[in-house]
């Protein structure tokens, strides 16, 4: 089962594939999501990334966490589960 991973601090005008290629050098990419601002469809600056097992993650957080991607340091790190808000909640009426 492959891990999930948070990217920080990533470039307006990049894209996935770019991403992907970036994440390819320590293994395999399974998945990437440049998350995007609903209201104008720019990118928010963050991304995940889903490596296809623990040792990619792992390699993928030791090796380029701070690495320079289009001018800016990234930040990587294993992306926390999404915790669930009031809207998921069943209101009481």
């Amino acid at each position: 089962m492959g891990r999930r991973l948070y990217v920080g601090n990533v470039p307006y005008r990049l894209t996935e594939e770019e991403l992907m290629g970036f994440f390819s050098q320590v293994g395999q990419v399974t998945e990437v999501s440049i998350i995007m601002d609903r209201e104008t469809g720019r990118a928010k600056g963050f991304a995940f990334v889903e490596m296809a097992d623990d040792d990619a993650a792992l390699a993928a957080v030791e090796q380029l966490n701070g690495q320079q991607l289009g001018g800016r340091a990234i930040k990587v790190a294993e992306a926390k589960p999404r915790p669930s808000s009031y809207r998921d909640e069943p209101r009481n009426r």
